[in-house]
């Protein structure tokens, strides 16, 4: 680390040296001193500015290779393939247009360095030009703004009736997992019913409720869908799990949702990527506060099979705290004690 900063210090040293002899130089121009001055310094600048460009470039291409399985995580989800595909088309077009454009801009300081015995051309206009390059940018927005609003029309259309539907709630600095029971359908929750025992502040007069439960890490099966349904308990919070290229915005009092087919279990990535200590995993990705980096979440892929027992051994929030339902009215009372005797 401290040679890293010492490094950085003595390219910040050189750099002010050449910035002040640089400034010298071009106070000698402005006096019209040291013509020689001018044309050597513009020969030296020239020349800087393509060995730059050649040495950024080889630069760019060696780390990118290096670093390519980094920052291209394998994929786990069946719109994962749909956003990758859409990620390279786009970097392969802003790519190509990056290159031509910054060899031009690096070229031409060289190409027209200054010189005296040279007469400047003037394009007052040029309408052929100024239709190319009008048409050719928007034609090629139009196809990449129309597949990426396909997909995410796509996405965030309604999810198959048969989606498993997993709540997370957002709060500083954690999240909150709840799942539906074995009705699939998740009670309605109210913020005025938080507390420390009801952290997501459901609402157990809806007989939905009763049979919810909390995890502590994401289970989720293979092959089906999952609905995330997302919120926020007090600041903006983003709901991001990379290897299902998923990423969704908790808003407090605006409730959003993701849903997505997970592709491969936990185990299958183990195996696929050689490390047996492997996790998905949800962070947040919207600075929220000094515990910002705490907010993570694992996500676990089983099989369908696992999954189903998984959710067959869950019991209700109630079981475990029935003073949650204590003050409900006799009939809901009722249907609550018979739901803790059944898990008891």
């Amino acid at each position: 680390m401290y040679g890293f900063l010492i490094a950085v210090g003595v390219l910040l040293l050189m750099s002010i040296i050449w910035m002040v002899y640089r400034i010298q130089t071009l106070v000698s121009v402005v006096k019209g001193s040291d013509k020689k001055i001018a044309s050597g310094s513009n020969k030296i600048n020239a020349l800087m500015f393509v060995l730059f460009l050649v040495g950024a470039t080889i630069l760019m291409f060696w780390y990118s290779i290096k670093e390519f399985d980094n920052y291209q995580l394998p994929i786990a989800s069946e719109h994962g393939e749909v956003t990758d595909r859409l990620f390279w088309i786009t970097m392969a077009v802003t790519g190509v247009v990056f290159l031509i454009t910054h060899v031009l801009l690096f070229w031409f300081p060289y190409k027209y360095q200054y010189d005296e015995k040279r007469k400047a051309a003037f394009y007052p206009d040029n309408n052929k030009l100024e239709v190319i390059w009008t048409i050719v940018p928007a034609i090629a927005l139009t196809v990449l703004v129309i597949g990426g609003w396909k997909a995410w029309s796509d996405i965030t259309a309604p999810a198959p009736e048969n989606s498993h539907v997993v709540e997370i709630l957002g709060y500083q600095f954690a999240w909150e997992v709840r799942y539906p029971g074995m009705d699939n359908t998740l009670g309605e929750h109210d913020y005025r019913l938080t507390s420390a025992t009801n952290v997501s502040g459901v609402d157990f007069t809806d007989k939905n409720s009763l049979d919810d439960f909390t995890s502590p890490v994401v289970v989720i099966p293979k092959g089906e869908p999952v609905l995330f349904k997302i919120r926020a308990r007090d600041v903006l919070h983003s709901v991001f799990a990379p290897h299902m290229r998923l990423k969704m915005d908790a808003v407090p009092g605006m409730p959003t949702r993701f849903w997505f087919t997970a592709t491969k279990t936990t185990d299958e990535m183990r195996r696929e990527t050689g490390n047996d200590e492997f996790v998905y995993e949800i962070a947040c990705t919207e600075i929220c506060g000094r515990g910002h980096n705490a907010m993570r979440k694992e996500i676990r892929v089983v099989e369908p099979e696992e999954f189903r027992k998984w959710m067959a051994d869950q019991k209700p929030y109630i079981v475990n705290n029935p003073a949650l339902v204590s003050d409900l009215p006799e009939e809901l009372k009722e249907l609550a004690e018979i739901t803790i005797s059944e898990y008891k």
